[in-house]
């Protein structure tokens, strides 16, 4: 008998840019709940065609069944600009499923070059928590400061390490027989950085004193 997910959705959300490889689109696009999220214009933008071309083909895979509105729509407020003012409103959004099924009724080689990108994202940002927005890093206009915002979050990831090993310490010396000297307590907190290490580096400490000694005997050659 299968066991019921009890795993909470992951609601978290980002945007990141999507460019295609001709360079000649550049879409930003919403990553939620383990999937992707477009409106309608995006997906007329990133397969060249007019909005109510892509209406016209969601209408037909809903009465066609191939998919279902409460599965694959979801609504986020959208500030954008509309003559001279700048208006938020509620505008549905089409995760990837819908994203593809209308590609492949449009135009199949830019929804396989999508849902390649895509799918890479996402399993990034299911793995790891994060996904690195390489178009924005390149050094898109307007986009001065995203690399200081990455730079400034990296720096917060590491002061929590810190904090967390803080934490440990702490806990350890409420115990009546906590006793820094001894082998067992010693041997732990080696493990605790150790792992710490790996989890920052790819390395652990023995192999970053290894790898430190050989650029040094190479410097020394």
């Amino acid at each position: 008998m299968k066991e019921p997910n009890n795993k909470p959705p992951d609601n978290r959300s980002e945007v990141i840019l999507y460019q295609t490889e001709d360079g000649q689109t550049r879409i930003e696009v919403r990553l939620e709940n383990e999937t992707v999220w477009l409106t309608q214009r995006m997906m007329a933008e990133l397969f060249h065609t007019s909005v109510p071309n892509i209406n016209q083909h969601i209408s037909a895979i809903y009465d066609e069944g191939e998919l279902q509105p409460e599965a694959t729509i979801k609504k986020y407020l959208i500030v954008q600009i509309e003559g001279n003012r700048q208006v938020s409103r509620q505008l549905d959004h089409y995760n990837l499923d819908m994203i593809i099924a209308v590609g492949y009724r449009v135009k199949s080689a830019i929804a396989t070059q999508f849902r390649q990108w895509a799918t890479a994202r996402l399993s990034e940002y299911i793995v790891k928590g994060f996904t690195i927005d390489d178009e924005r890093l390149k050094g898109a206009r307007g986009l001065t400061d995203y690399f200081d915002e990455l730079l400034a979050r990296i720096r917060d990831i590491r002061a929590s390490e810190a904090r967390v090993y803080r934490q440990i310490r702490n806990i350890f010396a409420l115990a009546s027989d906590y006793d820094p000297d001894d082998q067992q307590v010693q041997g732990f907190f080696a493990t605790v950085q150790n792992k710490m290490i790996c989890a920052a580096t790819g390395q652990t400490a023995a192999e970053l004193v290894s790898a430190n000694r050989f650029r040094k005997l190479g410097d020394i050659g």
